[in-house]
């Protein structure tokens, strides 16, 4: 891995893509080349999470990573012909799914690996169950089954700063060990993002539901590789291992010493994970030639069916 110094390699574009209907405009980053790598950040955030591994050339050597914000978030606005503003944002598992897979035909993807964490990982979920034959893999992280709770009013509550809430609730998210700066830079991209944080939430927490489904995803067709962080309460392990076990031939990886934002919180940690997961994925499609390097760091042991 190598820290980047001057003009950085990564690239943004905007790609408009249909919707159930409507245009969405969409900005996207991208680095690398090789097999696609297509990467969702979390609720109420952006892609810019996804700079460390933008930057990494061990992975973007042999993979074209691309981190696109979803509609309403970052650089990606509302749906360009609705009076959106009408409208409350609540976000569904059939939208979610339908612009995903409308982005990556819009960039003429061909078997991209999709990785998302938190609502991202959750709808990794989703896609392996209803278009196996469009990815070549996912890679939920942060995932689980079904994650309720957390479709709260008081996310924009009128006597609230949005931007404060939001941001301060993602804190205690985090793994301690992981360093102070990323972390507080974690903390600021939610400050940006609040607008979209509750309407997220209600995929994840209310429409995402995947109990007693989870049987029905055939890895033989799209492999899953779960990875959860060990400071994460809001998904624990125990959800992420307890919905893989559910999956026939899923694998299940716990991640020491990071929490719920692994890929901003404390990338170079989580790389070493990320590169076990495409190595895992490169020999269960038989494409060993296009794995990244071998991580670095003490990895943790994997398990899985």
């Amino acid at each position: 891995m190598t820290t980047p110094t001057g003009i950085s390699p990564v690239t943004g574009h905007y790609v408009t893509i249909e919707v159930e209907g409507s245009q969405y405009r969409v900005f996207y980053l991208e680095n690398g080349t090789g097999q696609p790598l297509v990467c969702q950040h979390t609720a109420g955030c952006h892609n810019h999470q996804w700079m460390g591994l933008l930057e990494d050339s061990e992975i973007t050597d042999n993979y074209r990573v691309i981190a696109y914000d979803l509609a309403r978030h970052g650089k990606s606005d509302p749906p360009l012909n609705s009076e959106w503003w009408k409208e409350e944002y609540l976000l569904t598992a059939d939208h979610y799914v339908a612009f995903i897979t409308a982005f990556c035909d819009a960039l003429g993807l061909e078997e991209p690996i999709f990785m998302g964490s938190s609502f991202g990982g959750n709808v990794a979920l989703q896609l392996a169950l209803r278009h196996p034959d469009r990815f070549k893999a996912v890679i939920p992280v942060e995932a689980a089954d079904h994650s309720p709770g957390f479709f709260l009013d008081w996310w924009q509550h009128p006597q609230a700063n949005a931007a404060q809430v939001c941001a301060s609730g993602v804190w205690d998210l985090m793994a301690p060990q992981s360093p102070e700066s990323d972390r507080r830079r974690t903390w600021f991209y939610y400050t940006q993002g609040s607008e979209a944080f509750r309407g997220d939430l209600y995929f994840y927490s209310v429409d995402h539901d995947l109990r007693g489904r989870c049987g029905e995803i055939d890895t033989s067709r799209c492999p899953v590789v779960m990875l959860t962080g060990e400071y994460d309460y809001l998904t624990t392990p125990d959800d992420g291992r307890r919905t893989a076990e559910q999956i026939p031939g899923a694998e299940f990886i716990e991640m020491s010493e990071i929490g719920h934002f692994p890929m901003s919180e404390n990338y170079p940690r989580f790389a070493g994970y990320l590169k076990q997961a495409l190595d895992l994925i490169a020999r269960r499609t038989g494409a060993e030639e296009a794995a990244a390097p071998r991580p670095r760091t003490p990895s943790a042991p994997v398990g899985g069916r």
